[in-house]
Order: C-alpha cells, then sequence, then structure tokens
C-alpha cells in the first residue's frame, strides 16, 4: 500500500510569523505531529510519503504514486481540506480522513466524499480502518464511541517523514486531556478531562530520536495543558532533566499549560531545570464576571497578575491568550485587556473573538438557546462570533479591532517587550557557546537594520537593547528574538483589521436587509 499523507494549508494566523521565517530560511513554525504518528500506528509494511501543503504542493508523481491518500486536519484548515478530498477524488484515488475537524464536523467529510472516516483518536481507530482494508472495504467511519486509549501503546512518530529543514521546530508530545470545565474548549471534549500520559522512557525516546537525526534548537511540547498530570509530569521532568545534562542541552522546550503552574514551584523549577523557555498560558479576560460566566475557575483561584509575574521572574516567558465575547461582558473589555497586557508586559498575546466550537457545553448551551448561527462553521483568528452575543456585534468587533491594534502597535509593542525582559529571569542552565550560522547572522544583521535604521522606532530599539544588555544580558538574545516578531505584527495587525472590518460590513448589510423584510408591528 502507498500511503500519501497530506497535511492542508493555513491560512494567516497570528502564529503563521512567515515574515520572521523568512529570516532564518524557514517556511513552518511546527509540523503536522499528528500525520507523522498516524504513519507510526500504521502498518509499517506500507510505503508511505509525507506533503506539508504549508511547505509546498503535491506533485503529480506523488499523487499518481498513491494507492491511498489520507487527510488531517484542523477547522481552520478547512477550506483547503476539502479541496485536497475532492482533487484526490477527481484523481481515482480513495481518501482517508481523521483529525478534529473530521471528528468534530464528520457530515462535511462524508458531503466532501471523503472514503473512509477514522474517527477519535487513532491508536484505537486507525487498526479498525486497517483490518476494513484487510477486508476489501472501500468506504466505512471508525469511531471510538467514548473509549480513549492508552497511550503509554502510542509509537514514535515517523519523524523521518519530515522535510526537517523546513521547520523552525520540531513536535513532541506527552499527553492529551485537561482536568478542567472552560465552557468553549473542545479539549476536554475530542480527549476528556482526565489527562492520560506516556512514560517518561517513551518521550525521552522520542526526544533522543530527534537528537540521533541531527535536530538541534526548539522542541514544542504540543500538549493542551502540559501540566494538567502533574505527578506523571514531574516523573517526566526528573528523567528529561539528566538526559539533557547529558547531552549538553541540545534543546529549548516551550509549551502550553495553565496558569495554576504558579502555584507549584516544584513543577516550575523543574521546567526550568529541564530548560523550558516559554508557555502559552489562557488568560482569557483579567474580568473575574466572564471567567466565572465561562468556568474558567483554575483562573480566579490566585491573582492574575501575581501568578504571570511570579512565573517570569522564575525565567519562563509567559504567552498569553486573550478572548473577547463573553456573555454579560461590559462594554470596554477589549480596552481592559490592553491595560491587563500592559500592566503585565506580556509581549505575545495571542487575541480573539469567542466561538462556539462544535460540541462544547458553550456550543450546546447555545443552541439550546437559539442563538447559534445556522452556517457552516468556518473559524479561523478573524471570525466574527458565530453566535448571537448578549452585546452588539459591531461594538465587540471595533473594541477587537482597536485593542488588536494598540497591542501591536510598533512603539507600544517594543516598550512592552522591554519592560517584560528586563524582569524576565535569567536562564537557569548553561547551554555551552555555539557561534551563531550564516542564516542566523544574516537574520541579525536584517532586524538590526530594519528596526534600528529604518523604522521610526530607530531611537526606542536602541536605548531599549543597550537598556537589556546593561540590566538582564543574560537574556539578551531572547529578546531581540521577540523584538523581531514585530516583523510579523507589522503585517498581521493589518490583516485582521481589514477582515473583520469586511465581515462587519456584510454582517450589517444582511442585518438592515433582514430589519427591512421583516412585516411591520402595523402589518402584523
Amino acid at each position: 500500500m502507498n500511503v500519501l499523507l497530506i497535511y492542508p494549508f493555513f491560512p494567516k494566523t497570528f502564529w503563521s510569523y512567515e515574515k520572521i521565517l523568512e529570516l532564518v530560511n524557514r517556511k513552518v513554525l511546527l509540523p503536522p505531529l499528528g500525520l507523522i504518528t498516524v504513519a507510526a500506528i500504521l502498518p509499517q509494511t506500507w510505503e508511505f510519503k509525507l506533503v506539508d501543503r504549508n511547505i509546498r504542493t503535491v506533485t503529480a508523481a506523488e499523487w499518481d504514486w498513491a494507492d491511498l491518500v489520507i487527510l488531517s486536519g484542523m477547522i481552520v484548515q478547512k477550506q483547503d481540506m476539502i479541496a485536497l478530498i475532492q482533487e484526490a477524488k477527481q484523481r481515482g484515488k480513495r481518501v482517508a480522513v481523521g483529525g478534529p475537524y473530521p471528528t468534530a464536523l464528520p457530515e462535511e467529510m462524508r458531503q466532501a466524499g471523503a472514503d473512509y472516516l477514522i474517527l477519535d483518536e487513532g491508536e484505537i481507530t486507525l487498526p479498525l480502518f486497517v483490518e476494513a482494508i484487510a477486508r476489501g472495504e472501500t468506504q466505512g467511519e471508525f469511531t471510538a464511541n467514548g473509549e480513549k486509549p492508552d497511550v503509554t501503546i502510542t509509537p514514535s512518530p515517523r519523524y523521518d517523514l519530515l522535510e526537517t529543514a523546513a521547520y523552525d521546530s520540531m513536535s513532541v508530545q506527552f499527553s492529551r486531556g485537561c482536568p478542567f470545565q472552560c465552557e468553549f474548549c473542545d479539549i476536554i471534549v475530542l480527549y476528556g478531562r482526565k489527562p492520560r500520559t506516556k512514560t517518561p522512557e517513551q518521550l525521552i525516546a522520542e526526544v533522543q530520536s530527534l537528537y540521533d537525526m541531527g535536530w538541534r534548537g526548539s522542541v514544542f511540547m504540543v500538549d493542551d495543558n502540559f501540566i494538567g498530570n502533574k505527578r506523571n509530569v514531574k516523573l517526566l521532568l526528573n528523567a528529561l532533566k539528566v538526559w539533557q545534562a547529558d547531552h549538553g542541552y541540545p534543546f529549548t522546550f516551550d509549551t502550553e499549560a495553565s496558569l495554576d503552574l504558579a502555584e507549584d514551584d516544584e513543577l516550575l523549577d523543574l521546567m526550568l531545570d529541564c530548560n523550558f523557555g516559554a508557555v502559552f498560558m489562557g488568560i482569557e479576560t483579567p474580568d473575574t464576571d466572564s471567567l466565572e460566566v465561562t468556568k474558567k475557575f483554575q483562573n480566579m483561584r490566585s491573582p492574575l497578575l501575581a501568578s504571570v509575574d511570579k512565573i517570569t521572574r522564575a525565567g519562563l516567558r509567559v504567552m498569553a491568550g486573550f478572548i473577547i465575547g463573553f456573555d454579560g461582558e461590559k462594554s470596554g473589555a477589549g480596552q481592559r485587556i490592553v491595560e491587563f497586557a500592559e500592566l503585565t508586559a506580556i509581549p505575545t498575546t495571542l487575541f480573539g473573538i469567542l466561538q462556539a466550537l462544535p460540541n462544547t457545553a458553550l456550543w450546546h448551551r447555545l443552541e439550546k438557546e437559539g442563538r447559534l448561527h445556522p452556517q457552516s462553521v468556518n473559524l479561523d483568528q478573524t471570525s466574527l462570533m458565530n453566535f448571537v452575543p448578549t452585546r452588539p456585534v459591531e461594538e465587540i468587533a471595533q473594541e477587537y479591532i482597536d485593542a488588536f491594534g494598540q497591542l501591536y502597535e510598533p512603539h507600544q509593542y517594543l516598550d512592552r517587550v522591554y519592560r517584560y525582559f528586563l524582569k524576565l529571569g535569567a536562564p537557569r542552565v548553561q547551554v555551552p557557546f555555539q557561534w551563531p550560522s550564516g542564516v542566523e547572522l544574516r537574520a541579525l544583521m536584517i532586524i538590526i537594520w530594519r528596526q534600528g535604521f529604518q523604522r521610526s522606532t530607530r531611537w526606542q530599539f536602541w536605548h531599549h537593547l543597550i537598556g537589556i544588555l546593561r540590566h538582564n544580558p543574560a537574556v539578551w538574545d531572547r529578546y531581540l528574538t521577540v523584538c523581531a516578531h514585530n516583523e510579523h505584527f507589522l503585517v498581521y495587525r493589518e490583516i485582521v483589521r481589514q477582515q473583520i472590518q469586511a465581515q462587519l460590513e456584510t454582517y450589517l448589510a444582511q442585518d438592515q436587509s433582514s430589519a427591512q423584510n421583516s412585516p411591520s408591528l402595523s402589518a402584523v
């Protein structure tokens, strides 16, 4: 069986970072870990080729070679995924689909013409699919019926299938699931509220395989909440700490975790000992009423500002997620998020409009209340909400545009980066010095030229860089990296403004048309 694995194209997002990746000759931030794990679970007597559409297109020779095409993706990749299904069918290929998007909205996959729907988690459903193939079945749907697999049986991903030179970071996964009950989150729907973990030995073997293939640098721990099972993650970190030291700290790890990390000193220390550099945290909003409405109770146990500050001063850079559009939200929510970001000085602040994701508690509540929009789900980070909010859509949209514009206004952004890195703790481990590569030196020179000479931020850039070198020199390289992110946000903030304004104009026009076509009270 010749199997062509295809990862669909992503639209431009907060995390696409094209302008920065260009500087270091990379195409994409992260590889498709799900697909290379699928390749590891399927029979190893099969032949595999992988094409990441975010790197390049599928060649005619690859299409011809394939007996079977397998696609996996998220809802944000919907448009390209459907187009790929249709192209594969036109070429006479059998198509199997899986991952978060098909699992959440299988009917859309049926309508698109997929032959096999491999839903839920692959450790359970991929063997069912293989059995069906062996029986000669040309179509089918395979589900886990609520069962969650033991991930200690998950094989090491097929990293050998990747075009590794195109990626800025590699990915590993230790756990699935999250113990919390945030109303808007689909992670607990897809993977459950009981975090399941691999063994430390499994994860170390995956890290070793990356090391053996020559990878050095950034590795992203893709767990949706890395510290969901604190006991098991401490066992892993104790083993990883030894491995990193024995190998001269070849990797810097980043991950996602809940804010209660600030309450566990041992866990925070272990992460720093393993050379974790940054952590993404869903802060969502500084409004406690909204946190309570959305059941984000873990962010209400300790003061938000104090928690962020503690993690920062320890030496772990916080990246924060914020959301606007919660039920009962008061006017000015966007500005309050900006003020919170300025108070904490968090540079990287992912900011989006609330979406009701399929089958979440929020989705079911809004559906029961008759507030979900009937159109098909097509969500990305520049979409208006797909439900009727409790305050005017135009007010939320304008607050979002204004707030995003403020957060990534170049002068304001550089000021925030400077203030944050003045208090960021120095790296816990001493990594052996390595001379930068030619590509890295070129990227550094371009950033210095653009931000230090060409732009209106030039005096600010030099003042802040000298300040970091004087007051916190241990973080200077990380500081310049985050300054470079401004290259992306200069472009992306304009994309956000244009796309939200265009959607808002369409929404208001439709709303006005509906009002004009509705019967008047006198007619009734």
